[in-house]
């Protein structure tokens, strides 16, 4: 079973999802590791408290790459509340398998960055 899980993350670091740069868009934030280097930059565009359109960009890690284009697959019409609800554990049954703490950090870089584009674009 594990082994479906790395071909799913491998697919999706080598063909990621929603991968580019929204032009306009309502929200638009970054995050970077410090410690890795990984950087993840979401985009989104919501009508009615839903999400609509999401794209990212990013270099990194098969984790946080993956990570982030799994991420903007599941979030598209999803509410802004909804989302804003997501957690490390919804993170972690996205990818399939448990992480340690450094890996941890690589994976939560796209939530971390998603959230904090909304939470700017609720205010």
């Amino acid at each position: 079973m594990l082994n479906l899980y790395q071909e799913i993350l491998m697919d999706h670091y080598r063909n990621p999802r929603n991968n580019g740069i929204l032009v306009p868009c309502d929200f638009s934030a970054q995050q970077r590791n410090s410690s890795c280097g990984d950087e993840i930059t979401f985009g989104g565009v919501v009508d009615n408290n839903t999400l609509v359109k999401i794209a990212f960009q990013g270099k990194g890690c098969v984790i946080s790459q993956a990570a982030a284009s799994l991420l903007s697959e599941k979030v598209v019409d999803m509410s802004l509340e909804d989302i804003l609800a997501l957690d490390k554990d919804d993170l972690i049954a996205m990818l399939g398998m448990s992480l340690g703490p450094v890996r941890l950090l690589c994976g939560l870089l796209s939530l971390t960055a998603l959230q904090d584009g909304i939470r700017g674009y609720k205010q």
